[in-house]
This record gives C-alpha cells, sequence and structure tokens, in this order.
C-alpha cells in the first residue's frame, strides 16, 4: 500500500466567490480559511497547499455578534515607542471594511509560510463587483 500525497495544484485552483452581506464574520471567517487551506477537499494534506482561491464581495455588509461592533478593538503596533494604535470594529468598517475579514481569516490560519502564501489568495472588495470574471468562479 502507498501513501497518496497530492501535488500542488499550481494553476488548476478551483476559484470560489463568497457574499459576506448579512453574515457573522467568525462563522464566515471559517469558510473562508478551510477554503484556502484546502480542508474542503478529500485530498488535504497539512504540508501542501492544495487551497482555492476566494473571493469575498460585499464586505461591508458582514455582521458582528453582540456588542463587538463597538467594543472589539483591532491592535496594530509599529515597532516604536508608543506605536500601538487601536481601533474599534465599527472605526474599521468606515476606514478599510475589507480589513476586518482579512484579520479573522488570518488569525485563523496557521503562523508559518505556507498561511502567508494562502493570504495572497484571499482577495476581498466593497461592492457587489469584483475583477476575477475570466477566471469563472464558482459561488461558495
Amino acid at each position: 500500500m502507498k501513501t497518496f500525497v497530492p501535488k500542488d495544484p499550481g494553476d488548476n485552483r478551483r476559484w470560489l466567490v463568497v457574499d459576506a452581506a448579512g453574515k457573522t464574520v467568525g462563522r464566515l471567517a471559517v469558510q473562508i480559511a478551510n477554503a484556502l487551506r484546502g480542508k474542503d477537499q478529500p485530498t488535504y494534506t497539512p504540508w501542501v497547499d492544495t487551497g482555492a482561491f476566494v473571493i469575498v464581495v460585499n464586505c461591508e455588509k458582514v455582521k458582528f455578534s453582540g456588542k463587538k461592533e463597538q467594543e472589539k478593538i483591532y491592535q496594530h503596533y509599529t515597532g516604536w515607542r508608543s506605536g500601538l494604535y487601536e481601533t474599534t470594529a465599527a472605526q474599521m468598517r468606515v476606514r478599510h471594511p475589507d480589513w476586518i475579514i482579512k484579520k479573522a481569516v488570518e488569525g485563523m490560519l496557521p503562523g508559518n509560510k505556507l498561511a502567508r502564501e494562502m493570504m495572497r489568495r484571499l482577495k476581498v472588495y466593497v461592492g457587489p463587483e469584483h475583477p476575477h470574471a475570466a477566471q469563472k468562479p464558482v459561488a461558495m
């Protein structure tokens, strides 16, 4: 009996599109992270990157549960003294609505080189339009 190890699909990756309107951030991020890692495929292997490209549209219409809209804080440290910046989720929605989904998905991926490759395949857009129609994405 031989062990099957999948190959990196390269250019033959699937393209998935997700409409984030009205969906909860955490639950949506789990689905996106699983698709990026390839955990939704029967050939999933932790050390081989077999995931898909994921396009997220309407990212500004995503919702938080409970009081997270006002109480959740995103922190960014520049590396300099007194360089800690804190932003609430409501402010983040106004300034960078795509970062809400990117940060949630990034936290659900492993902290290694493979995760950085996976994050490059996540495309998040404000509004219902995206420029990837030529790749023929399938609804997730």
